[in-house]
């Protein structure tokens, strides 16, 4: 009966038509399907994939790092078909499914991380922008590059993703693709062909590379929050399309396996300048390469991440500072906060500091994936928290400790594993499990009990 009453009491949360993540998503602010779809598939245009992509295959071998990518894309496939399922079900986001799994307080953490890795990527990507219009005008000096970018970026973020960010990367989806083929053909042309891209990496490959390619990748499974956060604004109706399609093989396809091949073919028959392989690097060959087409391609791979990136900074971001100090600003003031932070962190020579942050973020990102699907999966999950669960603050607990216990001794051991001497390959996938299943067990003992 109490779960019954806990979902009638949702009527006013769904009256709400912001789309901040304090709110439930209603069916008024719902997205069609091909402007979720090119909402979301921003995302799969960052020069980073293509850096992530080079390095496996230097460090494992061109057949290791492709099997690793498979592998990627399939457990991507599957662990985000599933998340978006559920999103599009309740219409949760992060910050308010985080409350049922560590309570209204608990759940600002779950926030902290979320908006200060999408800030951090935001600072990457726009990094890269700035530089590459450096190094293409060297009157234009870094500082002035970076303060464009951000100027141009948060406007970009005020609309919502059904009414504007759907359009501004449908566009420009078609011209990443065609930049793609055409730094190919163009690198092609001007260097000819040869496969030495099918047998890149050291001399000695190591046994187990592509698994070690595959755990790579989970360092990034920050797209997990960004899938459910994106996923929300689907329709019911659409949820087989969105699982299987906008958040599934295909997307993933583009955006590692793609982006990895063009940029090792690249690579391997292009000449280069000695220096330790980045986004920035990778900037510069494009534009080398291409010259001002290189520009504007540099430019369409990092402003479509972006705008995810600013999108989800502002809406976790302003869930947080609502949540712990109670700042009710609307989504335009945060939009604005996120672009300063960002201008000065490209600004300051943060980023030794940023890349070990993220280490150890990416550590407690697994451990919140692991949890989010011990309880979407949980057979007693409906009759525990009903179908749409309880997310308002003044109902639920400020500490919910199955979670909150899962979380941090999972991560913790996660830390741990992480700088022991045999941890490297190991660390995430312990993480999970170990998060995963001390939610299961904790879950039951609060219930029994």
């Amino acid at each position: 009966m109490a779960v019954m009453k806990n979902n009638q009491d949702h009527g006013l949360l769904h009256e709400h038509t912001t789309d901040e993540s304090t709110h439930i998503i209603g069916e008024n602010q719902k997205s069609s399907r091909f402007s979720l779809m090119m909402a979301w598939w921003g995302v799969c245009s960052a020069m980073f994939y293509i850096v992530v992509g080079v390095a496996m295959a230097q460090a494992y071998g061109t057949k290791n790092a492709i099997i690793g990518l498979l592998i990627t894309v399939v457990a991507y496939a599957i662990l985000n078909g599933i998340i978006s399922r559920y999103a599009i079900k309740t219409g949760l986001s992060v910050a308010l499914f985080s409350r049922v799994l560590f309570g209204h307080t608990g759940a600002a953490l779950a926030t902290l991380i979320f908006f200060a890795t999408a800030i951090y990527y935001a600072v990457f990507e726009g990094s890269v922008i700035a530089a590459a219009f450096n190094h293409q005008f060297p009157s234009v000096a870094y500082w002035i590059g970076a303060l464009i970018v951000v100027l141009y970026s948060v406007p970009l973020i005020f609309g919502s993703v059904q009414h504007w960010l759907d359009k501004f990367n449908g566009i420009l989806l078609p011209l990443y693709l065609l930049g793609l083929l055409g730094a190919v053909v163009y690198a092609t042309m001007e260097y000819g062909y040869n496969d030495a891209w099918l047998s890149m990496g050291p001399e000695e490959i190591p046994e187990y590379g592509w698994w070690n390619t595959a755990v790579y990748y989970m360092g990034v499974w920050i797209l997990m929050m960004f899938t459910f956060d994106f996923a929300r604004f689907g329709k019911k109706e659409d949820s087989t399309f969105h699982s299987v399609i906008t958040f599934g093989i295909p997307f993933y396809l583009v955006s590692f396996v793609l982006a990895a091949l063009v940029g090792i073919y690249l690579v391997s028959i292009v000449p280069a300048e000695t220096g330790a392989l980045s986004e920035t690097a990778a900037a510069v060959v494009f534009i080398d390469l291409m010259g001002f087409l290189g520009l504007i391609f540099v430019w369409i791979t990092q402003t479509r991440i972006n705008t995810a990136n600013f999108f989800l900074a502002t809406t976790n971001m302003q869930a947080f500072f609502q949540e712990t100090l109670k700042l009710d600003f609307s989504k335009y003031v945060w939009a604005v906060i996120v672009g300063i932070v960002v201008f000065l962190l490209m600004l300051i020579d943060v980023f030794a500091y940023l890349l070990q942050a993220l280490a150890y973020q990416g550590i407690f990102v697994v451990a919140w994936v692991a949890i989010a699907l011990a309880h979407i999966l949980h057979p007693k999950r409906e009759e525990y928290f009903g179908t749409i669960p309880e997310v308002r603050s003044d109902k639920l607990p400020a500490l919910e400790f199955s979670g909150l216990i899962a979380w941090f001794v999972s991560s913790i051991a996660g830390v741990l594993i992480y700088h022991s001497s045999w941890g490297a390959n190991w660390y995430a996938t312990i993480t999970f499990f170990i998060a995963f299943f001390a939610y299961i067990i904790l879950l039951r003992v609060k219930f029994k009990g």
